[in-house]
């Protein structure tokens, strides 16, 4: 047996060993569930835990997140294992907080747990001797696009600048020490098997629209008033009249919401708001389509004569995975549950903000089963905490083995090979490019 097989071995012996104390960690978040830039229960289950592993920490990182690390004592690249720490609002879920809504439909709470066990497996196992480099551990806020209103207010109050909790912490500096970073997601899709190696995502930006009418008695003096509902129907429709346009390889998605429809039933609206994602698979079809939604609802305002204030708000970046380092962990994967349990994901149209993350350093996502339902969805229950948590983790773990072994040979390649396409200026120069309040009146 090879050293660095023998080292596998010693990782995953302890993540063997405290696998129920490592699903505990996933099921006790689950339990309670915080939307993002509120994780303040699970940041501090974080910090507790890398208390126990005698693990310094940095705290309150874009308002909720922690950042711990362990130095190998070799110099070497530094790598970052990272989970995150928010859940959905979905309150028909069985896990929903009753007061909040709050449910961790999308899986983040194995995250955070997986995220724990490599960092256990890497402190207790006794490989940091046979390795080079360093690694950082980190629990990120708010990877959820949701509550754009709540994170507007702490964007008008100065304490962020992007709602999403990766960008910000790029933004503040957090990942300037990290030159290689993974993670692994949870799914539910039968398809991607036991552990799936991923392709793309879809990057997002993001849209509050407020119509602006003149109200009036809707019964008695309608022809007095501007419907800004009616502005807003006209809008959503225009929109939907651009959808044979869209191109098959950009996968642009355009998913609005009326988050207030107006005031009072006898009333003509004159105050009609909505929300929407503008998703594509590049940044180029983002940006095309990003004009010709504002387009379509301006249209709206111009049918009425209402008038139509447009913020948008940088979203997220199109997730790129690392090919040289997705090899390594896709034979981790194969070694662990067997070639015919490791499935390919291809694109896939929703979002992430390691999407961000793939853009400026070298980055992969891949996705572990043992859940069944909808994403998002309030059935989405993990079913196999050993599938769900463990079975990524040990991944995670070998594959930082493969990287940070030999003097960190296998991370070295990773950065060489990598084709970043941003550096952090260029990324927060595009990022801050997509920001915008505008406002059109006839």
């Amino acid at each position: 047996m090879s050293e660095k097989e023998n080292l596998k071995l010693q990782v995953n012996k302890i993540l063997d060993e405290r696998a129920t104390e490592i699903i505990d960690i996933a099921k006790r978040i689950a339990a309670n569930p915080e939307p993002g830039y509120k994780e303040y229960k699970t940041a501090k289950l974080v910090q507790e835990e890398f208390d126990k592993l005698q693990l310094p920490h940095k705290d309150n990182l874009a308002i909720t997140g922690v950042k711990s690390w362990l130095d190998t004592g070799s110099l070497g690249p530094t790598l970052a294992i990272i989970g995150e720490l928010d859940s959905m609002v979905v309150p028909a879920h069985q896990n929903a907080d009753p007061i909040t809504g709050a449910a961790h439909a999308c899986g983040h709470h194995c995250q955070i747990a997986m995220m724990l066990g490599v960092a256990a497996s890497m402190k207790l196992s006794g490989v940091l001797d046979k390795l080079s480099g360093r690694l950082v551990f980190f629990a990120v806020p708010a990877e959820e696009l949701i509550e754009v209103e709540f994170r507007n207010g702490l964007r008008s109050q100065g304490k962020l600048e992007f709602i999403g909790g990766k960008p910000e912490l790029v933004k503040l500096g957090e990942f300037d020490d990290v030159e290689i970073a993974m993670m692994t997601h949870t799914t539910s899709t039968p398809e991607d098997r036991l552990l799936a190696v991923s392709g793309t995502n879809n990057g997002l930006v993001v849209k509050q629209i407020r119509y602006v009418g003149l109200g009036a008695h809707a019964g008695g003096s309608p022809h007095m008033g501007i419907n800004a509902l009616n502005a807003a129907t006209l809008g959503l429709q225009s929109i939907n009249a651009l959808r044979e346009t869209f191109q098959g390889e950009d996968t642009v998605r355009v998913h609005p919401i009326i988050t207030k429809g107006g005031d009072a039933v006898s009333a003509v609206p004159s105050d009609v708001r909505l929300e929407t994602f503008v998703r594509a698979s590049n940044v180029d079809a983002i940006l095309d389509w990003d004009k010709k939604v504002d387009r379509a609802l301006r249209a709206g305002a111009m049918a009425v004569g209402a008038k139509v204030k447009i913020s948008t708000i940088p979203g997220y970046l199109p997730l790129n995975m690392d090919q040289t380092m997705m090899s390594h962990w896709q034979n981790n994967a194969e070694t662990l549950v067997g070639k015919e349990s490791v499935s390919f994901t291809g694109h896939r149209t929703g979002s992430t903000d390691m999407g961000d993350i793939s853009q400026i350093i070298p980055s992969i996502h891949p996705y572990a089963g043992g859940v069944t339902g909808i994403g998002h969805g309030a059935d989405y229950i993990v079913q196999d905490y050993m599938k769900a948590v463990i079975n990524p983790a040990k991944a995670m773990a070998m594959t930082v083995i493969d990287l940070l072994s030999d003097g960190a040979s296998g991370a070295k390649a990773v950065i060489s090979k990598s084709k970043i396409p941003h550096t952090k200026e260029s990324y927060l120069k595009l990022m801050r490019s997509f920001s915008r309040d505008e406002e059109f009146e006839n």
